[in-house]
């Protein structure tokens, strides 16, 4: 295969209020026409950083120092914009980590897809349409001539990124750059995702610039990979090459997938939370129409003693979150929840105000749940303000909270754009602390975070839990990160609960075929 895009000791650096930071310092790689090359690295490695200056996305931020880049022997450093503007989207096609923010929520999906067709390269509006409803179709959307009308909150995540890849392709561009985009997806749908970039790679030869922090998710996809750490090239070898015998350390820490055990159960734990055929139902709501109605958790049944971790695993869809906020009491539910021996499903005004303080919350995505203009002090001292704590208090719980999570207090005046993504979660968790709850429903907390940060935050956790004696709800699709902090696991498919029991016996002797077909499936990603 000849050569498409070269990268020659390139440097990019970025002007902040604290000076000026090199987030990329020495890269060199090439991209063969029609390969699929693996980018990985941990956040803050300069991956994303690299590929955005290819067609200088970041222009107005970031300065490219010193390099070369060069696609089918040009070079695109120091071209107009006007020049960049013919490579980006026509050439050089980018997938996004976050379809969601990727798309404008006010305009039907096949707007966005004829957009640049229609506007820059003057073709007709049938004709572009009839192009992004065969790519649609390509990608996996179901009824693409109906689907094309309708606004992007009406899809899953899952179609949401289909509907990228199909975006990608509308200019027939040579190369795709793909940044992150099996990130906070569950095992089978990382593989479908993956499989749909392997296959247009071999049905229109486009090469792909595959992005991502998990080197296990490339291991079937990827030819080669390309290892980054600290905005350098630490590593580069064919993937089979690679994964048999890694050369350098940080690549072989990459490969590690040991997050441990879970801590010791205590002996003889009472149940903390007893839910008893719990049901939710959504009616006229995402791409229901009025009067249709979705079971999303049917009738689900289980325990969580004091003191362990109850892991909620299932793909997408299967009503791992729905279950989660109807312990929370944030949607109605029917059927009958306990906590600490108490009515939770009867409860209201007061009382459940009351209960509250012990069931706390830590989401997927902490900078989302986060005041962009509040400061980490005042996210880590809401919940003790709006339970009417004197300030002095909560600033004395708010200082051994961040402690407790290895934030230093000395961030306390700070915001959350300041911190990376794994110390935004360690603020979330420090948040849910500071209430001093007994039971902490985790709703994805590692799904976005690199293996290394992964690991770190399912440490702090264990720690946590060993030393207050926290019970954990903890919703993942990650398997491994199940198995590394739970104590009991619930599987769910399609609202169903279809299996309960100890971890040691869900992950050594799984009885329903749905459970083996998740493990099955995380092997082969892995």
């Amino acid at each position: 295969m000849s050569q498409l895009l070269s990268i020659q000791n390139l440097a990019v650096a970025f002007q902040t209020s604290l000076g000026v930071t090199h987030a990329v310092h020495d890269m060199s790689f090439d991209i063969k026409k029609g390969e699929i090359l693996a980018l990985v690295g941990e956040s803050g490695s300069g991956k994303s950083v690299c590929s955005h200056a290819i067609v200088q996305l970041q222009r107005h931020l970031g300065a490219i120092s010193r390099g070369s880049i060069s696609y089918e022997k040009r070079e695109l450093l120091g071209l107009s914009e006007k020049e960049l503007r013919s490579y980006r989207g026509r050439e050089i096609a980018y997938i996004f980590q976050e379809p969601g923010t990727s798309l404008n929520p006010l305009h039907p999906v096949g707007e966005q897809l004829t957009e640049r067709a229609r506007i820059v390269d003057g073709i007709s509006s049938r004709k572009a349409t009839k192009r992004a409803v065969e790519l649609l179709a390509l990608a996996g959307i179901k009824e693409p001539e109906e689907r094309i009308k309708h606004l992007p909150h009406t899809f899953s995540g899952g179609e949401k990124q289909r509907i990228m890849i199909a975006m990608a392709l509308m200019g027939n561009p040579k190369l795709i750059v793909a940044d992150e985009p099996t990130t906070a997806l569950d095992a089978t749908l990382q593989n479908q995702i993956l499989e749909l970039i392997s296959k247009v790679r071999d049905q229109f030869g486009t090469a792909v610039l595959l992005i991502t922090h998990d080197l296990a998710v490339v291991k079937t996809f990827a030819d080669r990979v390309v290892v980054a750490q600290h905005g350098c090239i630490v590593e580069e070898a064919p993937v089979a090459q690679l994964f048999a015998a890694p050369q350098n350390p940080y690549t072989r820490l990459l490969l590690s997938k040991d997050h441990g055990t879970p801590v010791k159960a205590p002996k003889k734990s009472k149940n903390l939370l007893e839910i008893t055929d719990v049901s939710v139902t959504y009616a006229g709501q995402g791409r229901l129409k009025k009067g249709d109605e979705k079971r999303a958790v049917k009738k689900v049944s289980l325990t969580l003693k004091r003191g362990t971790t109850l892991g909620v695993v299932g793909e997408s869809g299967s009503g791992k979150s729905s279950l989660a906020r109807a312990v929370l009491r944030l949607i109605p539910s029917t059927g009958i929840m306990r906590f600490a021996e108490k009515p939770l499903s009867e409860m209201s005004g007061e009382p459940l105000r009351q209960m509250r303080r012990k069931i706390q919350v830590v989401f997927q995505d902490p900078h989302a749940s986060f005041n962009p203009k509040m400061t980490i002090g005042d996210i880590v001292g809401e919940g003790l303000r709006a339970f009417g704590e004197e300030q002095s208090r909560i600033n004395q719980v708010v200082r051994r909270c961040l402690d407790e999570v290895g934030i230093g207090r000395e961030t306390i005046t700070r915001y959350p754009h300041q911190f990376s993504g794994g110390q935004k979660q360690r603020i979330a968790i420090a948040r849910a602390l500071a209430l001093s709850p007994s039971l902490v429903i985790l709703d994805e907390p590692t799904s976005s975070l690199d293996r290394n940060i992964q690991f770190q935050v399912v440490s702090l956790l264990k720690e946590l839990q060993k030393k207050r004696g926290l019970s954990y709800l903890f919703i993942s699709h990650d398997l491994d990160v199940i198995q590394a902090i739970s104590h009991d696991v619930a599987v769910m498919k399609d609202g169903e609960l279809v299996e309960f029991g100890t971890a040691e016996k869900i992950f050594r002797r799984p009885s329903h075929p749905y459970t083996q077909m998740l493990l099955s499936r995380c092997k082969n990603v892995a």
